[in-house]
């Protein structure tokens, strides 16, 4: 009988110590390195939510991180490998146990920058989330960027002319033995046509909308191939197309594997005073046997098709799964995104999405045989007009399998960049101010 007494603190003892265990005790479950130009993005996964405090130090510059109620373990040791030389703003990163159960990380940088940090709950397949986002102080002008990249373009365009102009003319002026000026005929070979290079009243910009990236992967096929990085090849591939047209550039927002928010993405567009916006993706279905490419455009009266409302809602919910910093948003902004699309945006995208969907329609099956509508927020630019494109369904075998191939790619490619252009001739861009 004497002995239940100090059982029984003995479980009380047990208990308390349990529960401390619950309270301090958090695991890394991974670590994650998101490096682009835009910004560098550090993800701790863990399976209770992190306490976390961080400063910056100068002389050098580093950003330092302290987790409360942590041990140091082979999953956090990772993240020293994961750092790329290549990457902008992280030079290096070193672990320790700074205090019992306080682990400290030091990210050594190599520019100046503008540290967010942010928790997120919960979600798809994701446990809790501390997110450290590391953004440039000063980000670069991204209209003049592009207006610089063009005129590099364009005057190495004109070099390569002069250049086989200058060969062509030393074959000519060189004296050849036993043959008439010209050649056996007599006859001297034509001047290359002259390809004026005319000034355009105005660069034609489209931005093209590589879907999801970084955290938020997409619609994944039954075979592994991730949407991020299909809808990211093809990107690549249109903008070479787009800058090859006398007269156009193309922007992309996002040209890596990292996450940008469904706001950012418009905001990028309307930075650099975008004419198009074209989002690309390849989604799936709740069946696999959903097959065929789709044109969507905004709508202000509702889904036309209840298939539609539910690929838009799927689209919307990327902020959630990718981790937007919904702390940082501008609320006026995306308010003003919200309540400024008009009835003229709308009508120019149907356009645009009509010659898009034709020239697809002639590379596989349609999904829909015309553009469908619904409240995708990423098509919310009150003054472009704008379109996403699903290319096939991801979560069909067939389908999955076209997308794999380079060649089915860049047919759709092909199609993409006629029905950009067949817009164009039929509605010229207008000099125009346009709202930033």
């Amino acid at each position: 009988m004497r002995r239940r007494p100090a059982l029984q603190r003995l479980g009380l003892l047990s208990l308390l110590l349990a529960g401390r265990d619950l309270v301090y005790g958090a695991t890394i479950v991974a670590v994650r390195v998101w490096p682009a130009d835009d910004y560098t993005r550090v993800t701790l996964e863990s399976d209770t939510a992190l306490s976390v405090k961080h400063f910056l130090i100068d002389n050098p510059i580093r950003l330092v991180i302290d987790i409360d109620g942590l041990e140091l373990s082979p999953q956090l040791r990772e993240l020293v490998g994961k750092v790329r030389s290549d990457d902008p703003y992280i030079a290096g990163v070193r672990v320790g146990q700074n205090q019992p159960r306080v682990v400290r990380l030091v990210i050594d940088l190599k520019q100046s920058i503008a540290p967010q940090l942010f928790a997120l709950s919960p979600v798809a397949a994701y446990q809790h989330r501390t997110v450290f986002d590391l953004r440039p102080v000063r980000e670069r002008d991204p209209l003049l960027a592009l207006l610089v990249e063009k005129e590099q373009a364009e005057q190495q365009a004109a070099q390569s002319v002069q250049d086989a102009l200058g060969e062509f003319i030393g074959r000519v002026d060189k004296p050849r033995a036993h043959s008439p000026p010209g050649g056996a005929s007599g006859v001297l070979p034509a001047a290359p046509p002259d390809t004026p290079q005319g000034k355009i009243d105005r660069l034609i910009i489209v931005a093209l909308d590589p879907g999801h990236g970084g955290e938020d992967p997409g619609a994944i096929g039954p075979q592994g191939l991730k949407e991020k990085d299909v809808v990211l090849a093809i990107a690549l591939r249109l903008r070479e197309r787009i800058n090859a047209l006398p007269g156009f550039r193309a922007m992309l927002t996002r040209d890596a594997d990292f996450f940008v928010p469904l706001d950012q993405r418009v905001q990028k567009a309307r930075r650099v005073q975008a004419d198009l916006f074209v989002s690309i993706h390849a989604d799936a279905f709740l069946t696999p046997q959903a097959s065929g490419a789709s044109v969507f455009a905004l709508s202000d009266k509702g889904a036309t098709s209840a298939a539609a409302r539910w690929m838009a809602e799927r689209e919307n919910a990327a902020d959630l799964i990718g981790g937007a910093n919904l702390k940082a948003k501008d609320t006026t902004v995306l308010r003003t995104l919200l309540d400024m699309s008009t009835t003229a945006q709308i009508k120019d995208s149907l356009k645009l999405g009509s010659e898009v969907l034709q020239r697809i329609g002639r590379v596989g099956r349609l999904h829909k045989g015309q553009v469908e509508q619904a409240g995708f927020a990423v098509l919310k630019a009150p003054d472009i007009p704008s379109i996403l494109v699903e290319t096939a369904f991801i979560s069909n075998p067939r389908e999955e399998a076209k997308l794999r191939d380079p060649a089915y790619r860049e047919q759709l490619v092909d199609a993409l960049t006629v029905g950009i252009q067949r817009y164009f001739a039929k509605n010229p861009p207008l000099a125009r101010q346009r709202t930033l």
